[in-house]
């Protein structure tokens, strides 16, 4: 007979009149890596959420279905008591304060204390935290996720994918862990740096820690994971030892239906005489934990082009940069004209729009509708979506609903509607959401910068697919900053490789393998970065 560590039986759970779990089954052994499947808006995150006790299903009412943890029924209320049996969570968004060093974060609620006088007189709460015991908890923390940063640095101050790795130290460094939810660990870190965390991820398996591992990308699934459960519109579809399946049949599972051939781009649609839409003449951007040094790059209008590199070497700040998101030196062209002092507003006022790599930190209003999240930058920037009567002014409420329903259909947003909160959306849900409020602006000049993190393989497909329509169809000129080198690949004109904060090689699409392996380690120039005219 199999001995679980956790099952999770007959789990239903309602919003309202929507039912978004329907008697779901999950079962888990200790030492296992239990791979959880299923596309954005199948469920795993509300389950996740039971799972964790977190308030939100609290708040709405309650679950229904039974916990079982070593055997044993459960009630996990609480995010606490879900800490004190053993339950730990990287959670896809990260549940930090950038104001905390990387030490503080990492012991949050578990700092160490030392003895003092006051201590001793009037008990625990007038104790003096050992931030020496701190800071050398975190290091070795850190050292165990092959992290080498400094445990004083300031969260916020890190790029996102160092702050992946901080996140999961949190939870290494609680002693009483036996379960680790890891939810889209890889999402925003490189190849080389997911293939670190998936050994990581085996070897707290073989010390015992039963993982729960939720991805949509399905190669990390074949190669790390010992068990499969897949989910589709709230129901179990299958559960199963990873060795009695294929990657096509889980996707397949996933999605309901057989999957097409990889998308491609169809043509090029960019003549070589067309002019520049954006040029960057040693643009250098201090943006924390990605800074460019000096990046020199033309984009041609009409073209789509990729922004790819290694976590930390500057890909990021590109964009953010060119949006005045953070501050920059060089200069900066758009459409052949110089813009001097970068601002958002500046930027916006020439048609640009940006999605934006974090899209809680600075993408989403997550308390309002998905409509008001869609038509906000539009109203503000382009007043669209405004009645005038007069001197006076309000929102056209039916307009802006209209368009809010046309994206819903366009990009495939899984919702109850226009009117639900954002926060109540999957993951992938809201970065659909940003880029919908993006598009709202109808941009000359897109920027997206991870644009598919979290989101699974139809709805990535989708995505790309009509980011390319929108390309081909309206001329639209798009630049895409990604960690999916192959995913750049699929849709790209040209890609620049980012290395040590400069331009160390624009490719085709089409180059090698080699060739791209070569230029994003920094080896064709020793990593000193080259000028655009040394790549053509």
């Amino acid at each position: 007979m199999d001995t679980y560590l956790l099952e999770m039986k007959h789990i239903t759970k309602k919003y309202g009149e929507n039912t978004v779990l329907k008697d779901m089954e999950l079962h888990v052994k200790p030492h296992e890596i239990h791979a959880l499947l299923g596309e954005n808006g199948a469920g795993k995150s509300t389950l996740m959420n039971i799972l964790f006790g977190m308030p939100v299903i609290q708040e709405s009412g309650g679950f229904e279905g039974e916990i079982l943890w070593d055997g044993k029924p459960v009630q996990i209320d609480s995010p606490i008591k879900a800490m004190e049996v053993g339950i730990g969570m990287v959670h896809q968004e990260f549940m930090m304060i950038p104001g905390f060093t990387v030490a503080e974060n990492i012991k949050l609620n578990r700092e160490p204390l030392k003895k003092s006088v006051l201590g001793k007189v009037f008990g625990k709460n007038l104790s003096i935290v050992d931030f020496d015991q701190m800071e050398r908890d975190a290091r070795a923390a850190l050292k165990q996720v092959g992290m080498d940063i400094d445990e004083k640095t300031l969260m916020g101050e890190l790029p996102v994918g160092h702050m992946q790795f901080v996140e999961i130290s949190r939870e290494i460094d609680k002693k009483n862990v036996k379960l680790l939810v890891f939810d889209e660990p890889t999402a925003v870190l490189t190849e080389s740096e997911a293939k670190v965390l998936l050994k990581i991820m085996r070897k707290l398996a073989d010390q015992g820690i039963a993982i729960i591992f939720i991805t949509h990308r399905l190669g990390e699934v074949m190669d790390v994971a010992d068990h499969v459960t897949v989910f589709r519109d709230g129901e179990l579809v299958d559960s199963m030892p990873i060795g009695e399946t294929s990657m096509a049949e889980i996707a397949e599972m996933m999605i309901g239906r057989k999957m097409g051939a990889p998308f491609e781009k169809s043509v090029p649609v960019v003549k070589e005489d067309v002019p520049y839409a954006v040029e960057l003449k040693d643009f250098a951007v201090d943006m924390p934990g990605e800074q460019s040094k000096g990046v020199s790059l033309q984009v041609k209008r009409g073209e789509i082009f990729g922004l790819a590199g290694l976590a930390g070497q500057g890909k990021l700040s590109i964009a953010n940069g060119i949006m005045g998101l953070y501050p920059s030196t060089g200069k900066l062209f758009i459409n052949g004209e110089e813009i001097h002092h970068i601002t958002p507003q500046k930027i916006l006022e020439r048609k640009c729009a940006f999605v934006s790599e974090d899209r809680k930190g600075t993408g989403l209003l997550l308390d309002n509708s998905i409509e008001a999240n869609i038509a906000i930058a539009a109203i503000k920037v382009q007043k669209k979506y405004i009645h005038k009567f007069g001197p006076f002014s309000q929102v056209d409420k039916r307009k802006a609903r209209k368009h809010a329903l046309e994206m819903i259909e366009a990009l495939d947003i899984r919702c109850t509607g226009p009117a639900q909160y954002t926060r109540r959306l999957s993951g992938g849900n809201q970065q659909k959401v940003c880029v919908a409020r993006a598009l709202s602006l109808d941009p000359d000049i897109l920027l997206v910068s991870e644009p598919t993190r979290g989101i699974d393989i139809g709805a990535k497909r989708l995505l790309m697919e009509y980011l390319v329509k929108l390309n081909q169809e309206r001329g639209m000129t798009i630049i895409i900053t990604s960690s999916e080198l192959a995913e750049l690949r699929s849709v790209c004109d040209r890609i620049a490789i980012i290395y040590d904060g400069k331009v160390e090689g624009i490719l085709p699409a089409t180059a090698s393998d080699h060739e791209y392996g070569l230029y994003m380690m920094g080896l064709e120039s020793g990593g000193k970065g080259r000028s655009e005219a040394e790549h053509e």
